[in-house]
């Protein structure tokens, strides 16, 4: 009896401390990112602050680690048969998806069929597929018709977009539309209730995941969430935001205006570069409609081009960016230097006499404009003046970033709609190289935005996965080769940006193309 009497006044005692003392105050890092989350379908689009919430939410088989290696993330362990065709994935146990359901071999097979259908790594491996098989709740197969060497690297690819697992549910909705539910298994939940559109998306803490053993590293390792909510933010006005960090308003910038830089550098703020091989500014040109349906018009484009005169409107400092008319980053393993003569050769008579054998018939010429976000609204001014100075006709359309990722999806003629350019970015590391990157691929529909068909581009592509490392680098020279007589990519430069935060926060897992939250600390 004299034991129950104790128990009991502890828990008095408890009841009375715990009026007493506070409660745990809530940690929340506001987050000012360069867009704001106008979707949640990271499949459907390759925009990269959709990618950022993918990350926040999804989770995927495998995860890229620092030094560019696959490490398994929700697979726990895997074997290829000697001949290379059969992948068999075993998932960790004890995955749910946040509304506790179990995660299973069905969802992933799932997944992986509407990831596959929009990215060009899964379309090869779609290719050379033979068929997904269930084994078992937590087991899948993956049988191929010929060795695809690049298969591990496919599934944990930090490229947009990435292969995030699904519910079964949400990976059987059509490809080519958009889910409406955000359910994932990853270590945030998405609330959807706090969501507005373009202008903040709110996350919280996932008490359901379990991450893995091993420390962060890049994509892959133990995903270790130390606060308790993160908010995505869209503050478009540069002083505003700026402002907004040095009060403590908000605790990460990631469109850091050079012209403002020196106003960060005050007791309580860090400027930190998270992407060292940094990023490219792409023209994207509509290969079905009438001009640059027409090959001679997208060289006019590419002679147009003046990458001194776009760097200098995003960035300004010529500290931070360079020219490089490279697909991928000058300086990383995967630049090629065959033919970029036009970088320095930028010539507006050229262009101007390009045109003129492509036919052009002085119609608008619409470029998308989406003027909340200053490095894309700098480059479609830049771009529309360059194409006056050329003799054509421009149509320039303000928008906002949200609109502007609807309309580009858009294949109908310009006046009905549709477009003619519009401008973007990605990062200069790769490790996909022309087989990953979503901007390459030039088979026809299946294509990104703009949908350039081209079966001899296609072919290369297919020949740089096939090939060996040391065959890669001579096989990327004529992929770049042909890339620029067909027009698809088209860089407008190469920036390394700087990113802010405040200075109580620690522990960023720094990598390409994401800036995650989970590892982060606020003191």
């Amino acid at each position: 009896m004299a034991g129950g009497f104790s128990r009991i006044a502890l828990g008095a005692a408890m009841l009375v401390a715990s009026a007493i003392l506070p409660a745990r105050a809530e940690t929340t890092l506001r987050a000012a990112m360069f867009a704001g989350v106008s979707g949640i379908d990271p499949i459907w689009t390759t925009a990269t602050i959709t990618a950022y919430h993918g990350a926040m939410v999804y989770d995927t088989l495998f995860g890229v680690d620092a030094k560019d290696k696959p490490q398994p993330q929700m697979v726990d362990r895997w074997t290829v048969s000697p001949d290379q065709l059969t992948w068999e994935f075993h998932l960790r146990p004890g995955l749910t998806w946040s509304d506790w359901a179990p995660v299973s071999a069905r969802d992933c097979v799932a997944s992986l069929k509407r990831w596959a259908a929009r990215d060009s790594a899964g379309q090869m491996l779609m290719d050379r597929l033979l068929a997904f098989t269930v084994v078992d709740a937590d087991t899948f197969r993956i049988q191929l018709k010929e060795p695809f060497g690049l298969l591990l690297e496919s599934l944990a690819k930090t490229g947009t977009p990435l292969a995030f697992m699904m519910r079964e549910q949400e990976a059987m909705v059509d490809p080519q539309a958009q889910i409406k539910v955000a359910i994932g298994s990853g270590p945030f939940v998405f609330r959807a209730e706090d969501w507005n559109p373009g202008n903040r998306a709110v996350y919280v803490k996932n008490p359901r995941y379990v991450p893995r053993a091993e420390p962060p590293s890049g994509m892959a390792g133990g995903k270790v969430v130390k606060v308790d909510r993160v908010e995505l933010l869209s503050l478009p006005d540069a002083q505003t935001a700026h402002a907004a960090l040095i009060k403590g308003e908000i605790d990460f910038l990631e469109a850091v205006s050079l012209d403002l830089l020196q106003t960060l550098k005050v007791p309580g703020v860090t400027v930190d570069v998270f992407s060292p091989a940094g990023y490219r500014g792409v023209l994207r040109m509509n290969h079905l409609q009438p001009p640059f349906d027409n090959p001679k018009a997208r060289q006019a484009m590419m002679w147009l081009v003046d990458q001194e005169a776009y760097m200098s409107a995003v960035i300004g400092d010529p500290a931070f960016w360079s020219t490089c008319g490279a697909i991928f980053a000058c300086g990383s393993s995967m630049e090629s230097k065959v033919g970029v003569e036009w970088v320095a050769g930028h010539s507006v008579e050229k262009a101007r006499a390009l045109f003129k054998e492509a036919g052009y018939d002085g119609r608008p010429v619409v470029v998308l404009d989406p003027t909340d976000t200053a490095w894309f609204h700098a480059m479609a001014q830049v771009t529309a003046g360059l194409l006056k100075s050329a003799g054509v006709n421009v149509q320039i359309v303000a928008m906002d970033w949200a609109t502007m990722m609807q309309r580009r999806a858009n294949k109908a003629a310009p006046e009905q709609g549709g477009w003619n350019i519009f401008h973007t970015g990605y990062n200069g590391s790769n490790i996909m190289g022309p087989a990953g990157f979503s901007h390459m691929p030039a088979n026809c529909e299946k294509a990104w935005f703009g949908w350039p068909c081209d079966a001899k581009l296609e072919s290369l592509r297919a020949a740089w996965a096939a090939a060996s490392p040391a065959q890669r680098p001579a096989i990327m020279d004529q992929v770049q080769a042909r890339n620029f007589e067909v027009g698809v990519v088209l860089p407008v430069g190469q920036w390394t940006p700087p990113v802010a935060y405040r200075s109580n926060l620690s522990g960023w897992v720094k990598m390409p193309d994401i800036i995650p939250f989970w590892g982060v600390e606020k003191k």
